[in-house]
Order: C-alpha cells, then sequence, then structure tokens
C-alpha cells in the first residue's frame, strides 16, 4: 500500500492512508474526503472492520444490485465508486460542505493490530479517531458519527466516554445491548456472529495483502501491502465465536461491550427497522428510551437495512439531523417531533410522526390464548387445559377471530405464558404473525430477510428472572445473571419480550401467536442466499439459534408442556393504537 497521498477528483481533496496514532502507539489507517475551497468544516466520521478500501459494489454485490435497481435515487448525482458497505456516500456529503472521514478499525483494512470487535479497545480507539478529527486544521470543531450496523453500534460505546469533539450522532439500524440485542436472544445463543466474523471480517483482515481485495480507485490492496500467513493472521484476532459461546450469561465481558445509559448525553438520531428483529431494531429504541440526552429523536422504517440509508428518505433526514447541530443551520429541526414513524400497511407504509415513545394512547390489549381451539381472545379463560409439543419443534398456533375493523399495533409486545417440560430447561422462540382470510400469512421484507413475521421474542426458561426496577409489562427485562434450572415437570410463569413492531392489520384478517421450539421459518419460498451469508434465508435471515453446544437435545429435547387455567391465563399483549 502505498500509505498517505492526497489527490484532487471527482470535486473532492481526498487524502488516503492518513495515520492516527492510538495511546498505544498503534497507527490506524483514515481516508478522507474534503470540499476543495480551503476552510473549516464539520466531519462526518466512521470506524469499522470492512475496509475502507472495497467497494460496495464489490463486497456486497447482491445488495447494491438489487438497492440500486430498486431505487435509483441511491445511485443518482455520483460516480459511486467511492460507495463504501454501510458508509455515506462522500460524493453526496462533500458538496455540502462536509469532511467525509473512514478509519478502518484495529486490525482491519489498512489498520494493523488485533482484531477484537466492539471490545474496550476499539471504544477508545473511535474516541482518539473522534478526537483527531475535531483537531485537524480543515476541522470546525465538530465531529458526526454516522453509519449502519456496525458504524452505529460503536456510537453507543464511545458516546459512553464523552469526547469532547463529539457533537451528534445518527445511529441507523444498530444495536446496543452485546447480550440482549446481539449474542444471546432471550438467553439463547444466536450463531449470527461466529458466521460474520468469517463472512465479514475475516475476509478484509489486515495483512492479507495481495491474497486479498483491491481498490477499484486506486488498485491498490484495501488489506495493507504485507501478506501474512494464516497462522499469522490468526494470530492477530480473537476467536469470535468461542468467546460469546465461553460467556453465556450477561457478565463482564457482555457489559464491556455495552453502553452505559446515564452516560449518553449526546444529541442523536436513532433509525431502526421494523424488520430487524435479531439485531437492528430493539437497541435503537431501547437507546431512545433509555439514553441520558436530552436531545433525542427516533425513527422507524422497513426495507433491507442498509437501503434507506442511501436514499433520498435516509439520507435528507441525516442531513437535515446534521446540519442543525453541527453548522448550527437554522432548519427547524428543533421542531422535529420526537418519533416519526414509517407504519407498514398491506399495501404499503404511511409516513406519521408521534411525540414519544411508547405512543401515549397507546391501549394495551390482553389476548387470551385459549387451548380449547388454540384461539386468542379478549375474554380470559375460565377453564384448567394444557398444550403439548415437542419441545424441539413447530409448536402451536394460537388465532385471534376474524379483525372486525382495521385495527393497529405499533409499539413493544410481551406474553405471558405457563410451561413445564420434561427436561431441566426449555428454549420459547415466540412468533406474532398476521394471516390473510385465505389463511396466507402476511410477511414484510425485513433488514435481511425477505420473509419476515410481524414480530419475534424468545427466553430460555431458565433465564426467567426479571429485573424488576427495568421490567415494564410491555418491556420485560431478564437479568441473565443466573440460571434458574427448571425441575421436570414444575410450572413456571415466563414472561416474554417480543420486539417492537407496526403493523396496519386489515378487517377480515388474524392475529397470530405461535410458541414453538426452534427458529421460525417462513411457510413459503426461500429468500435465497446472499454472497455475504452462510444459510440460505428462510424467514430469520442469519440470526438464527442452532448451535448444538448451546442447545443440547438431553436439555432442551423431550416435551414443553404450556398450562391454562383460571389462574394460569396465559396471554399476548399487544399496544394497540388508536387513530389521532
Amino acid at each position: 500500500m502505498g500509505l498517505e497521498r492526497a489527490e484532487v477528483r471527482d470535486g473532492m481533496r481526498i487524502d488516503w492512508n492518513l495515520p492516527i496514532t492510538m495511546d498505544d502507539g498503534l497507527v490506524l489507517r483514515a481516508d478522507v474526503f474534503r470540499p476543495i475551497p480551503p476552510g473549516k468544516y464539520p466531519a462526518i466520521l466512521s470506524y469499522g472492520p470492512y475496509a475502507k478500501g472495497l467497494a460496495f459494489q464489490d463486497g456486497y454485490p447482491n445488495q447494491w444490485e438489487r438497492m440500486a435497481a430498486q431505487h435509483p435515487d441511491v445511485a443518482a448525482g455520483s460516480t459511486n465508486q467511492y460507495q463504501n458497505w454501510e458508509v455515506v456516500d462522500p460524493e453526496k456529503w462533500v458538496p455540502d460542505r462536509y469532511v467525509c472521514v473512514r478509519v478502518d478499525s484495529r486490525g482491519c483494512g489498512g489498520s494493523p493490530g488485533y482484531i477484537d470487535p466492539f471490545s474496550p479497545r476499539e471504544t477508545k480507539d473511535l474516541y482518539h479517531c473522534i478526537e483527531w478529527a475535531g483537531t485537524q486544521p480543515w476541522s470546525s470543531g465538530k465531529v458526526g458519527l454516522n453509519g449502519i450496523s456496525y458504524y452505529a453500534i460503536n456510537q453507543w460505546h464511545v458516546a459512553s466516554l464523552a469526547p469532547p469533539h463529539l457533537a451528534a450522532m445518527c445511529v441507523w439500524e444498530g444495536a446496543a445491548d452485546w447480550y440482549r440485542d446481539m449474542t444471546h436472544h432471550g438467553g439463547i445463543l444466536c450463531t449470527f456472529w461466529a458466521n460474520w466474523y468469517d463472512q465479514q471480517v475475516k475476509t478484509v483482515q489486515h495483512g492479507l495483502g495481495a491474497g486479498g481485495p483491491a481498490s477499484r480507485v486506486t488498485g491498490e490492496p484495501v488489506c495493507g501491502a504485507e501478506t501474512l500467513s494464516e497462522t499469522e493472521l490468526a494470530k492477530n484476532r480473537c476467536d469470535l465465536g468461542n468467546e460469546i459461546l465461553a460467556h453465556p450469561l450477561d457478565d463482564n465481558y457482555q457489559t464491556a461491550r455495552s453502553p452505559t445509559w446515564s452516560k449518553v448525553t449526546t444529541p442523536f438520531l436513532s433509525a431502526g427497522n421494523w424488520g430487524g428483529q435479531g439485531l437492528h431494531l430493539r437497541g435503537n429504541v431501547e437507546g431512545f428510551v433509555r439514553a441520558a440526552s436530552k436531545q433525542k429523536w427516533l425513527e422507524l422504517h422497513g426495507l433491507e437495512h442498509w437501503t434507506h440509508f442511501y436514499t433520498d428518505y435516509g439520507r435528507l433526514l441525516q442531513k437535515r439531523f446534521f446540519d442543525y447541530f453541527l453548522k448550527g443551520t437554522a432548519n427547524g429541526w428543533q421542531h422535529q417531533p420526537r418519533v416519526q414513524l414509517q407504519i407498514r400497511r398491506i399495501d404499503g407504509v404511511v409516513e406519521r410522526s408521534e411525540n414519544e415513545w411508547p405512543i401515549a394512547r397507546t391501549r394495551w390489549t390482553k389476548l387470551y390464548l385459549n387451548p380449547a381451539d388454540q384461539s386468542l381472545r379478549g375474554t380470559p379463560v375460565a377453564a384448567a387445559g394444557r398444550l403439548e409439543y415437542e419441545a424441539l419443534g413447530e409448536g402451536v398456533t394460537f388465532l385471534s377471530p376474524p379483525l372486525d375493523m382495521e385495527t393497529e399495533i405499533t409499539g413493544a409486545c410481551a406474553a405471558k405464558l405457563f410451561v413445564s417440560s420434561s427436561t431441566t430447561d426449555a428454549d420459547l422462540f415466540l412468533v406474532l404473525r398476521v394471516f390473510a382470510p385465505d389463511g396466507r400469512e402476511v410477511v414484510f421484507q425485513g433488514a435481511i430477510d425477505p420473509h419476515t413475521p410481524i414480530g419475534q421474542g424468545w427466553l430460555r426458561a431458565s433465564h426467567r428472572k426479571l429485573d424488576p426496577a427495568l421490567s415494564t409489562p410491555y418491556r420485560p427485562y431478564h437479568t441473565h445473571d443466573e440460571k434458574w434450572p427448571l425441575r421436570p415437570g414444575e410450572v413456571v410463569d415466563l414472561d416474554v419480550e417480543i420486539w417492537p413492531t407496526s403493523v396496519m392489520v386489515p378487517p377480515g384478517y388474524r392475529i397470530g401467536l405461535t410458541v414453538r421450539g426452534r427458529d421460525y421459518e417462513y411457510p413459503g419460498p426461500s429468500g435465497g442466499r446472499l454472497s455475504s451469508f452462510k444459510n440460505v434465508l428462510r424467514g430469520c435471515g442469519p440470526f438464527l439459534h442452532d448451535d448444538a453446544r448451546d442447545r443440547p437435545r438431553e436439555t432442551f429435547g423431550g416435551t414443553v408442556t404450556l398450562h391454562f387455567g383460571p389462574d394460569r391465563m396465559g396471554y399476548a399483549l399487544l399496544p394497540i393504537v388508536p387513530a389521532k
């Protein structure tokens, strides 16, 4: 790699591979895109592992081709040769007098070092990068963070350290809690991160050199000039999947990779995806509700998780936010409603603003599970009953009568269940569903999977312990700090969090709740396979819970029984929102 060099092209001053020295002496590498006229400008910064020199089109061709074809505004007005996965296109930001700074995280792309994703070391690195950008000769002293997923998650972390030059951040479809949002849904290990590490991080590790990809702009290797052996590469990275497996509870390993909400005071826009079940939803909502910042906004939308960040809808929303906080532009952002929602309908979306979350006029509605006919009804069950299902199987589904009027469900959901197992534990996978009058299931394009159900929740029965200070009826909060094993046949009550959702259910349609023992699978055709994931998309995208080491059959097999009666009234709690 030619290291530092500068050039003017495509209406920008570009500094390639600028050095940023960390407190331990390691030098990270950054590409900086600036306006040509001299001056002091605010910076939009990102720090992450996907190799700043790797073009979106080369690293993620399936996603780029689909997005560019379906949303022509994404590619319009740009040569698109500087497009990178999940960060801003400088050709659409530099003309508006922003500097775009892209930093390769430690051990990835052009930056040497040891890879340890989301670690405290990385958070310190991001802190120093922000302070570097805020003190350069071209800098106005105001730095904003922007980006999707990885580039969003680490914003919560670094905000907990309060970098002096961090003026605002746009957290677009990230996550926050390393345990609850990412590695262990309801205490159940998610295999996504081990697979992600293989497919998206090891493939751009620093030291791949000539064996790695090359930049379509400069022609140089994006992972450094030096080519290391596989043994040397392995020594320079953590064993992420096995480290996660080794920490089944919410311990110090987990909390060190999660934000401290009381210390997050930076102004922010948090944008989540209704179809982001498994990663790109819960943390965005939790951050909005729990962060200490007084200047915070929430936006929730649909489609693929990389799409709206680049469309005119998303980009212009981001710019209004950053123009206000980084430039001081009098654009009325201070009057922007605190919550902006893309309400999903069977035939599209309706945009609506609200002033708070949860929505104040929500009618929290219990639909009770009836074992006699497997129905969901507004009246409690009077008689005792029980339903059994194979503990690792497809479970049972409860259906409401056809709705007599259009009904909006928008907000967090929960369920109360009374459960016993023939073994010492049980994993419950809850799926909130909607069915058309002909029995066809209504699904939406999710953040990854094209056939995503309305809502999902998970809970390992031995993790049923609640935190009373943080739990609410609509969002139970589990401590995950100790295991409470079951005694075979013992009935326990479980409060299950179902991640937030939004859908307008037409009259004549039914609401369903499925309680099952494994990941949801869409009954229709698969969504195919994307190049960046190992598995075929069958309804949950890559967010699966199928590691046999975490779910041994002798513990999680057998039979699960749902119990019902006057003193065991299981229900789904839904946020029904009346019209304004």
